[in-house]
């Protein structure tokens, strides 16, 4: 029977196509159904060297079902191991993950010494026992690096190999087979085959058809299915942390504390661990000249332990524990001990100390840090794996530490986990610029109130200057808050003002004080009839006035006296100019109140000066000076004793504001200029109106009417005081060739002092003639004006005739003698100059 079965497979051996046709035929459909229909069952590993096709073919259909099975990478890739070791007779195979930590590449064992009968849970590693090794370490290290398959027939001949495994498990290898798993440029792992069974080493048939072109396949499959989904979840949870902190962090912006807190809580879900710990750091870089002093008298050691890289003292003064296991707590230890759970190992000081990130596996295992080997607390938590992290701000401080505990799935913390806490890390410590920027814009806030109560202490009326106009307590024995308003209106209302007369366009201010211009100030508003209509106090009126003086700086021009005359033409031209009746009575009131501070605080130099020389120039982009006029102005109005409108109407109040946006901004020049045809146009409108009351709505439903009315009042002081301002612009000029080393032009040059009547006709003719010549026209009560002006420039104009003639005579001069020098130079002046006797 024996002779007859060698022979059969002698003949069948010598005859592979008809062997081949007649298995095809005869047994091809029944070994595949019986193979589909059951798993297949080893019993003697011995007898695998006889398997057919048709068992590989139930193999692969096997592997194929299992690639479905994409719940456990490490159950569906044992499978795939138990088949290799199957077919390639290898007394075991493992499985190398490949990771990063602290930004080392590294290979940890996760499937170890799988064979075809072992089981799974024997095979698979736990965390805690994992043997890790760099990836320029051994064969498995060089498929990472090199990702390529590695076939070593024997291992003591291969420079390559190292036994680091070998010694820890007791094994002797004697060849390998490796194969890397590659998702695109990444290796996620090895694959190691060991110790051929009934050979000595593997062979290419093994490496070249059997392993690599079709087990491996389902080997690298399974591992990508797994990576993917675990990009996926990685990516989803990092966009959830900084979507979700980013949201919490502009919640809260007033304590750094809340801040972390509120992110950190919203994040816990997408950290995957069981506890974290915020240590925060004392950002105090240099002590008091006092806490030195028990270091210096020798009653306290100086300070010898770790610093900052920024050189301060590490000092936890507050920690923050997420406890996340079983029931959530949150605990707050302000001055944590330094046998607190999170800070008795010394890790959170070494990253405090060095800046680095730190992920720890197997802590129990480390000497550097002396982590607790027993539970931490009454809850059994111990602490297996650490990733500890510094929070960094803008300023490259190091502000807190933040420490991650033990990864929910046991694993230990890889370089993904890594890089989302970092960039949690990061976003906190940049939003610490959220909370340092608002605690100084609170700083600067608190500053301004400072200033400005020191400014108000120092230009507000004083209870003695007021006493001064009011002077109740000679009259009723009392104070002003103590008396009746109608008796102190009739202290406010003297007969006359030093004998002049408010009425008058020629009113002059030389004859009377500056505390008799105050007194006048008054006056005005009490002319107006506004004071008793719009119940404003005598005390709050003649402080503000007081005040308002006491605003203007003892400057050559724009002083109080300046401030007076526009506030004083303003109500001119509405009284005497009979312009009142295109303004209500709150506007009058507005009017005159801005033209008083119309320039309160001026320098004494312009916008250009300004803005090369102050930092008013950085606060205001445009009308510089205006606009600090006018916010010194709102600033007695913030002020309870000094707001003469206190007793308005909300909407009243605003539109007072406004008014004084308007008339005070006005007063730039350069708007001047854009808006004065616009005037022109409204007077060309109402010229031919023959009904008063429809040219009255027509100018008061005028946005420009307001504006026009404040740069004739500025422009009329200007025209009448020439030597004034000209005096400040040649102090203006001084500046800025000494300070801005700058050559100032003629009009600000005193050495150009002789051209001031030039200048000043120049600037009656294209600035100021143009609107008051309108004025007239359009109201000829203000015909006293214009005729002023005329009669001004008249002035200026014989003055220029004189310079002029003095420029003429000083030119012919220079000319004839110019003239004596060329006749000089040429010789004898009666020879000829064409011709010579010889």
């Amino acid at each position: 029977m024996s002779e007859y079965k060698d022979s059969v497979e002698k003949y069948l051996e010598n005859n592979p196509q008809f062997a081949k046709e007649y298995f095809d035929k005869k047994l091809r459909a029944e070994a595949l159904s019986a193979a589909f229909a059951g798993q297949l069952d080893i019993k003697d590993t011995a007898s695998f060297k006889d398997v057919n096709s048709v068992q590989e073919a139930a193999i692969i259909f096997e592997l194929v079902q299992e690639l479905q099975n994409s719940g456990n990478m490490e159950k569906s890739l044992h499978k795939v191991l138990q088949r290799l070791a199957l077919i390639l007779q290898a007394d075991r195979v493992s499985y190398f993950m490949c990771r990063s930590r602290n930004g080392v590449p590294e290979l940890a064992t996760c499937l170890f010494d799988v064979t075809p009968t072992s089981k799974y849970e024997t095979n698979l590693v736990n965390p805690q026992s994992e043997i890790v090794f760099p990836t320029d370490m051994g064969v498995v290290g060089h498929t990472v690096t090199s990702k390529k398959p590695q076939n070593v027939p024997d291992v003591t001949k291969n420079s390559k190999f190292c036994d680091f495994v070998d010694k820890q498990t007791g094994y002797k290898t004697k060849c390998l087979m490796t194969f890397p798993v590659v998702a695109d440029k990444d290796c996620l792992g090895v694959v190691m085959a060991l110790n051929k069974i009934g050979a000595d080493s593997f062979s290419a048939q093994d490496e070249k058809v059997r392993l690599f072109h079709k087990y491996m396949t389902f080997a690298q499959v399974i591992a990508l299915q797994n990576h993917t989904a675990y990009m996926f979840n990685v990516e989803s949870r990092r966009s959830q942390v900084l979507l979700w902190s980013a949201s919490k962090v502009f919640e809260e912006l007033t304590d750094i504390e809340r801040q972390f807190h509120k992110a950190l809580y919203t994040v816990r879900t997408y950290l995957v661990c069981e506890r974290y710990s915020v240590g925060l750091l004392d950002l105090t870089k240099e002590k008091e000249f006092y806490d030195e002093w028990p270091v210096k008298l020798g009653d306290v050691e100086p300070y010898k332990g770790p610093k900052t890289p920024d050189g301060r003292e590490v000092n936890f003064y507050k920690i923050i524990d997420y406890l996340l296991e079983g029931k959530e707590e949150i605990k707050v230890i302000p001055a944590p001990p330094a046998d607190h759970w999170a800070l008795v190992s010394g890790l959170p000081t070494y990253v405090a100390e060095n800046g680095f990130i730190c992920n720890m596996m197997n802590v129990a295992a480390d000497d550097y840090f002396t982590f607790q080997k027993e539970p931490v607390d009454e809850t059994g938590f111990v602490i297996k794996n650490v990733l500890s992290l510094p929070i960094v701000n803008k300023k490259e401080e190091i502000v807190g530490i933040a420490t991650f505990f033990n990864r929910k799935d046991g694993k230990p913390f890889d370089e993904y986990d890594e890089q989302i806490t970092e960039a949690l890390t990061q976003f906190l410590g940049w939003s610490w610029l959220n909370c340092d920027t608002y605690d100084r814009l609170n700083r600067m806030e608190w500053r301004k109130e400072i200033a400005q109560e020191m400014l108000m202490c120092q230009t507000k009326c004083t209870p003695d200057e007021m006493q001064s106009i009011l002077n109740t307590k000679e009259k009723f024995d009392a104070e002003p808050e103590d008396c009746d308003q109608k008796e102190m209106y009739k202290l406010l209302v003297p007969d006359n003002v030093d004998g002049e007369n408010l009425y008058s366009f020629g009113f002059s201010d030389f004859p009377v004080t500056e505390f008799g211009l105050i007194k006048a100030g008054i006056r005005i508003f009490f002319e107006l009839g506004v004071v008793e209509k719009f119940k404003v106090p005598a005390e709050t009126l003649t402080r503000w006035m007081y005040t308002v003086r006491k605003g203007y700086r003892a400057i050559t021009y724009h002083n109080w006296r300046h401030g007076f005359n526009v506030g004083h033409t303003m109500f001119c031209l509405l009284q005497t100019g009979k312009l009142r009746k295109y303004y209500s009575d709150l506007d009058a009131f507005a009017m005159v109140a801005a033209a008083f501070c119309h320039d309160i605080d001026h320098r004494g130099t312009n916008n250009l000066y300004q803005t090369n020389a102050s930092p008013l120039a950085k606060l205001h982009g445009s009308s510089i000076m205006e606009r600090h006029h006018l916010e010194y102005s709102k600033t007695l109005m913030g002020e309870e004793s000094l707001n003469i409108f206190c007793n308005l109407q909300k909407r009243q109040f605003e539109t007072v504001q406004h008014l004084f946006d308007v008339c005070i901004i006005a007063t730039d020049l350069a708007l001047y200029f854009k808006k004065r045809t616009m005037f022109q146009n409204i007077v060309n409108a109402t010229e031919p109106m023959t009904d008063e009351k429809e040219a009255t709505a027509y100018i008061s439903n005028n946005p420009i009417r307001k504006e026009i009315i404040m740069y004739v009042a500025e422009l009329d002081r200007l025209s009448t005081v020439a030597l004034m301002v000209a005096a400040e612009f040649w102090e203006q000029g001084d500046l800025e060739r000494n300070v801005l080393d700058q050559q100032p032009i003629p009009m600000m040059d005193r050495n150009c002092a002789e051209q001031l009547p030039k200048m000043q006709c120049g600037f009656i003719d294209f600035v100021c003639s143009f609107v008051y010549k309108e004025f007239s026209r359009f109201h000829k009560e203000i015909q006293p004006m214009f005729d002023g002006l005329n009669n001004n420039r008249a002035h200026w104009n014989e003055l220029a005739e004189v310079y002029n003639a003095k420029m003429k005579a000083i030119e012919d001069q220079k000319k004839k003698l110019e003239e004596e020098e060329a006749r000089k130079a040429s010789g004898d002046g009666g020879k000829s100059k064409t011709c010579t006797i010889c």
